[in-house]
């Protein structure tokens, strides 16, 4: 379980997290908002890489502060930034985290070598990160992220430049996850998405939790909701531009 309390953060003075109390149990929650609204700011707090100006959180009950090893080795993160080891091969990025997660070798290579078939890396493996395709780094994050098979799963923008076939798999994936009792947080823009795959849903506006619900009882629909608290900017297309 996940639980946020007053959480807090700027940067440079300014205000990017306002407060925000979360709690968040086995299922898949996703979190959604314009960029800037703090989405990524709040996994990176959730997850231990960024401190919280003021507020706190819990994982599983615990804090950082007092059981930061404890919590990363039932914590599993795809960032913005993906986090991987640029010079290394696919397959030793995963390699490189077994040990990190208390993984012994022999569970690191069995535990790999199927994550890489899942995501259909098993031709790239030996493909140095930093050469890797969007995609193929993306999916490489994840199967880091799930190597040892984390109790909390924290997941920015995980469809994000992955192809429809990826896209189903990590679906059924997640599905199966929170079924066998899993916490995933995921930030996303492909509302229709999240939709199917959700079974929470949080709008973060200006900093804030301006919505918490089931998708299921949002009666217009996540898309509509959403824009009802963002609000909708249509642009006025240039003459140059028109046809």
């Amino acid at each position: 379980m996940i639980e946020c309390r007053a959480l807090k953060k700027a940067y440079a003075a300014h205000p990017v997290l306002r407060g925000v109390d979360l709690a968040v149990e086995p299922g898949i929650c996703a979190v959604l908002g314009r960029n800037g609204a703090g989405k990524s700011t709040l996994l990176r707090t959730i997850a231990g890489l960024e401190r919280p100006d003021s507020g706190s959180v819990h994982i599983c009950g615990m804090t950082f502060d007092a059981q930061g090893s404890e919590i990363r080795k039932r914590l599993g993160c795809v960032p913005e930034d993906l986090a991987l080891f640029e010079s290394l091969t696919m397959l030793e990025n995963l390699r490189a985290v077994g040990p990190i997660y208390g993984l012994s070798r022999r569970a690191t290579e069995s535990r790999a070598e199927e994550l890489l078939a899942l995501f259909e890396l098993t031709q790239g493996r030996h493909t140095p990160a930093r050469k890797g395709s969007f995609g193929m780094r993306k999916k490489t994050a994840l199967a880091m992220a799930l190597l040892h098979k984390p109790d909390i799963l924290l997941l920015d923008e995980p469809f994000e430049g992955i192809d429809p076939t990826s896209s189903n798999v990590i679906q059924t994936l997640l599905r199966q996850l929170a079924k066998d009792g899993t916490t995933i947080l995921l930030t996303s823009h492909l509302l229709s998405l999240v939709e199917a795959v959700a079974d929470r849903v949080i709008i973060l506006h200006e900093g804030m939790v301006a919505l918490d619900a089931d998708p299921a009882r949002i009666a217009e629909g996540v898309e509509r909701a959403y824009f009802s608290v963002v609000g909708r900017q249509d642009p006025e297309v240039p003459g140059w531009l028109r046809l």
